[in-house]
């Protein structure tokens, strides 16, 4: 860190220089070994102590100017606002740095992985046996079953029947 001093109309004094320093210290974790450049003005107008702090760190300028009537609370407020606008800088640079990249895109590029769906395939779901059973027993089986079709015997007419769930709540009967 190195550090320039200007004073207007005031002398200063090693206790201003040591004190603008123990601030800097304090958030010298932010700045995390990129050298940076600070240059403290202070100056005194009509009773009123006026700080300035110009920091070039990265690309990047960062100022603050603060009028108080101590000179120390002055330098402590404009390194307070120096803090914020490095926290606010890094947090920028960090954001953009590890943005993802947006949903369309994602979904755009694994549609281009996928390979092109070739013809439709049969695939077998599972086995049972077809049980001989009434139609209205059937449906009582569809009840408990979280299915929307059932394919059963028909006791009646011994051929292969399916029943199936309605959007209206009743069952439907499929008989070839």
């Amino acid at each position: 860190m190195k550090f320039e001093y200007s004073g207007r109309h005031i002398e200063v004094t090693p206790a201003l220089r040591s004190h603008v320093e123990e601030h800097f210290k304090r958030i010298e974790h932010i700045f995390k070994n990129k050298p940076i450049k600070a240059h403290v003005i202070i100056e005194v107008e009509r009773g009123r102590h006026r700080s300035e702090i110009v920091v070039n760190w990265r690309n990047d300028v960062l100022t603050a100017t603060t009028r108080n009537s101590d000179m120390y609370k002055s330098l402590s407020q404009s390194i307070d606002k120096i803090e914020k606008q490095a926290l606010k800088l890094k947090n920028k640079v960090i954001d953009r740095s590890h943005k993802a990249a947006k949903v369309g895109s994602v979904t755009q590029q694994a549609a281009e992985l996928r390979p092109a769906p070739a013809d439709p395939r049969i695939i077998s779901e599972r086995r049972y046996a077809v049980k001989p059973v009434m139609p209205e027993e059937a449906a009582l089986m569809m009840n408990g079953k979280h299915n929307s079709f059932l394919v059963f015997r028909n006791a009646e007419t011994e051929r292969v029947s399916v029943i199936y769930k309605r959007d209206d709540g009743n069952f439907g009967l499929i008989e070839p």
